[in-house]
């Protein structure tokens, strides 16, 4: 049997084996939130070199958005700059001559130079007279009545309505016929 006093000093040597476990133990888990502080901080790094790039990228994406819409309308000014020549000479023309045919003509030159190129751009114009009536596409400012039509169609244009590539930008205004429907008497007689 063992004496009280060897219980004790098993006791103490157990408590001293105990204490240099327990030591390690939280060394080892003061390295690993070490290291996972490390590895926290390493992402928080890497996360800001990505935020600045993607601000970066953004800016010159921007950037070049911008130039690229400058230099369509740079190049669509340009293709315009031979209308507006026609345009002055038809206005030199017109001055110096007496006769207003040669005007009119050159007038009516410039305006399909002018629709030629817009057209070859995109712009299209919509067919309007004798077509049904359509809301998306025309704007109605008079309605007249008609006898016999079976629907609203179109039988006037007051002004000219486009669509550039495919997407109305502004509708025609029209005037409509519309079925005449027969008027009631304001009062029946009995």
């Amino acid at each position: 049997m063992t004496s009280p006093e060897s219980e004790d000093k098993n006791k103490e040597q157990k408590g001293r084996a105990i204490v240099p476990k327990e030591l390690s133990e939280v060394d080892k888990l003061k390295k690993e939130l070490q290291e996972e502080r490390s590895r926290s901080q390493d992402y928080l790094t890497r996360l800001k070199y990505l935020q600045a790039d993607f601000e970066n990228y953004r800016k010159r994406n921007e950037k070049e958005t911008t130039e690229i819409v400058d230099l369509t309308k740079e190049l669509m000014v340009r293709r315009l700059l031979g209308v507006i020549d026609s345009l002055e000479l038809a206005v030199a023309a017109g001055k110096k001559s007496r006769g207003k045919k040669s005007l009119l003509s050159g007038v009516e030159m410039t305006l399909k130079m002018l629709m030629r190129t817009l057209k070859e751009e995109g712009l299209d114009t919509i067919e309007a007279v004798g077509q049904p009536y359509d809301p998306s596409k025309h704007e109605a400012v008079e309605c007249v009545g008609s006898k016999g039509e079976a629907e609203e169609k179109v039988v006037e244009e007051v002004r000219r309505g486009f669509t550039f590539k495919g997407k109305v930008i502004r509708p025609s205004m029209v005037v409509t016929s519309a079925r005449s429907v027969p008027k009631e008497s304001d009062k029946e007689k009995e």
